[in-house]
């Protein structure tokens, strides 16, 4: 089985990925782990590609993250189940506000690509705005293709990733 789960930052993604994970003993590729090194420095165009061809060959796998924008197609079309976090701009702020503040405190859980250093807030936000004006129209676009094909599941906002059930078609 392998699992695609696709959407911007602060969406919930990794920790619906270590759920499904558990629950379907597949194991997750979080794809900032390969698209960042320490320190938020970009990880070399290359090292991305090889790592990210590797795991799609596999078998089984839960893959979350979007990483560039080039490679979330050869994701989509080798999963045989798509999982698209699609909330509405304000929520992604909303989420990752919280999620920088438990950052601050030591409190995550989570921190992306096992980041030790927060990203700046600012840099965050800019990032999610322009992945959300430039990106997004085309992964709704990859999204709904792959509907032909196989099973996707759009989450369009936080009530609805809090009850998440995993179908299988």
């Amino acid at each position: 089985m392998r699992i695609a789960i696709i959407g911007n930052a602060g969406s919930g993604k990794s920790t619906l990925a270590v759920k499904l994970s558990r629950q379907l003993d597949i194991p997750v590729c979080e794809i900032d782990k390969l698209l960042w090194q320490e320190g938020w420095v970009p990880a070399p165009r290359v090292f991305y590609e090889e790592a990210h061809n590797s795991v799609i060959r596999d078998d089984n796998w839960i893959i979350e993250g979007l990483g560039m924008l080039e490679t979330i197609d050869q994701r989509i079309d080798r999963a045989n189940h798509v999982i698209f976090c699609d909330f509405p701009l304000w929520q992604h702020f909303w989420l990752l506000a919280e999620r920088q503040l438990k950052w601050a405190h030591g409190t995550l859980e989570l921190p992306p690509g096992g980041q030790k250093k927060m990203p700046p807030t600012q840099a965050l936000f800019e990032t999610v705005w322009r992945v959300d004006r430039d990106w997004m129209p085309t992964i709704r676009g990859l999204v709904s293709d792959a509907r032909q094909s196989k099973s996707v599941q759009i989450i369009a906002s936080f009530e609805e990733l809090e009850n998440f059930e995993f179908v299988r078609e």
